[in-house]
């Protein structure tokens, strides 16, 4: 007890910095399955993966993934019927960075989606390995 408290600050860097390490593995875990860039591109190319952008409209406008559907989360359950025919299909969900997109496959998981895929890092990681986007 005599060390902690001559090495509080010593112990607060160490539990913050441990923290640090575990947190990117809760968010991935509350968000389901996800899949970086390259893993993606193949599930695209190989099973004919629906790519769904789930940012509002003025930033799917702005620019996008290539041929990526776009259904801002605030309207994605109440559209659904959109994209009931991609059930059984691999849907890669993405955002800016990746955390609006957890939410929206989660919403995907709870309606009947089975193969539901969140990109790891969102449109952000997509655009900085030089994949690409439409315009």
């Amino acid at each position: 007890m005599k060390f902690v408290m001559d090495n509080i600050f010593l112990v607060a860097v160490a539990l913050v910095s441990g923290a640090m390490l575990v947190w990117p593995l809760l968010r991935r875990g509350a968000g389901g399955p996800s899949v970086n860039t390259l893993e993606a591109t193949q599930l695209i190319n190989r099973q004919d993966a629906l790519l769904l952008d789930v940012r509002e409209q003025a930033e799917f406008a702005q620019s996008r993934i290539l041929n990526a559907r776009g259904l801002p989360l605030s309207q994605l359950e109440a559209r659904l019927g959109d994209i009931e025919k991609f059930k059984d299909k691999p849907v890669i969900v993405y955002c800016a960075t990746g955390s609006r997109s957890a939410t929206a496959a989660a919403t995907l998981r709870k309606n009947g989606f089975s193969n539901v895929l969140n990109l790891s890092g969102g449109f952000v990681a997509w655009q900085q390995a030089g994949l690409p986007v439409q315009k």
